[in-house]
């Protein structure tokens, strides 16, 4: 159930990516449905990959070259769905930013099982929460 709802989240973010960025076009719900599982397959086997061959580039640019490893990654992805089509390197970068940042605030509400998931915080008598 939990990769159900996060493959729909992903496919949230790049909707709404495709909303905001120009160079990112997405024909339809089922386009951005598959090329999020495309994403969700090349961020699991060649992210890491990627991360370890780029490691003293990443470091020497504190963490910045991600954004390059993800927008390799969306076009891609692109390539490899019809529907969906990335125009451009800047794009890429853009959209990679964006889809990261909904994927993020959408998956920080879901918990392990799927479920929308909260902490309920008590104050103690001694004034500190738990």
């Amino acid at each position: 159930m939990g990769l159900l709802v996060r493959w729909l989240i992903l496919t949230v973010a790049i909707i709404v990516a495709s909303y905001l960025i120009q160079g990112i076009e997405v024909s339809g719900f089922f386009s951005a449905f598959f090329a999020a599982a495309i994403l969700g397959v090349l961020n699991v086997f060649f992210r890491p990959i990627l991360l370890i061959l780029t490691l003293p580039i990443n470091i020497l640019t504190l963490g910045f070259f991600t954004f390059i490893i993800n927008a390799v990654l969306l076009k891609m992805a692109s390539g490899v769905i019809s529907g969906f089509v990335v125009h451009g390197f800047w794009s890429a970068v853009f959209g990679g930013l964006i889809i990261s940042v909904v994927s993020w605030l959408l998956n920080s509400f879901i918990n392990d099982q799927g479920r929308v998931g909260y902490t309920d915080l008590r104050r103690r008598d001694d004034g500190r929460w738990e």
